[in-house]
């Protein structure tokens, strides 16, 4: 599970290298969600933001240009993100995962967390490095797509 942290509190080294994202303005999604932290396995209440393949949380939901996420997860790592009750035995909860790690959260309604899924899954898609345009085969043509 550490990469996963590793990268989603920003310990890499461009640790305050957001590639550019503005996430302060015109998210794709925004909302408060409780996510369950790594080492100790406390939940805690935050403010998310959904942008550009990257998920980023905070403290508080008054996110500026000067706002410093407590940490933020390229969506283009995860493999799946799905409904998790039956794992948390608690209502309203989902996962994300990469091939070697999982993050748990638990949205405020059925709603949300549908809503939440939907939203990083589209993500998950569009930022996807797993198929490029040249790899794409069209089979009526038999041929690569260029």
């Amino acid at each position: 599970m550490g990469s996963l942290w590793r990268a989603a509190l920003g310990m890499s080294e461009n640790s305050t290298n957001y590639d550019g994202v503005e996430f302060w303005s015109n998210p794709e999604r925004s909302g408060w969600l409780t996510k369950q932290g790594e080492y100790i396995k406390t939940w805690r209440r935050r403010w998310f933001v959904l942008k550009q393949g990257k998920l980023f949380w905070f403290k508080d939901s008054a996110v500026t240009r000067a706002s410093r996420p407590r940490g933020v997860i390229p969506v283009a790592t995860c493999l799946t993100v799905k409904g998790a009750e039956d794992i948390l035995n608690k209502p309203n909860a989902f996962e994300l995962s990469t091939r070697s790690d999982t993050m748990y959260f638990i949205a405020d309604s059925e709603k949300e967390k549908e809503d939440w899924i939907n939203s990083i899954g589209r993500s998950i898609v569009q930022h996807s490095r797993s198929v490029t345009d040249s790899e794409i085969v069209d089979y009526d043509n038999n041929s690569a797509k260029r």
